[in-house]
């Protein structure tokens, strides 16, 4: 009668134990702050765009082409 009771408690403590680490999980799943989609790479940063900037060369600035156009009459 003494082990049917031993086995009795250990089986009990382990269901316990196994309850308690899923409520844990689920309270871990719950109320977690970690939201992955705050992390993401949303495009290339200032160090990127200060180094692929594109600079006119000294002494020369931009001029915009002049286009013939047709205008029909």
């Amino acid at each position: 009668m003494a082990i049917k009771r031993a086995r009795r408690a250990t089986t009990r403590e382990s269901f316990l134990a196994d309850l308690g680490n899923e409520l844990q999980v689920l309270a871990k799943s719950l109320f977690d702050d970690y939201r992955p989609e705050q992390h993401y790479m949303r495009g290339p940063g200032p160090k990127w765009h200060a180094k692929h900037s594109r600079r006119t060369p000294t002494g020369f600035t931009a001029v915009p082409a002049l286009l013939p156009l047709r205008v029909k009459r």
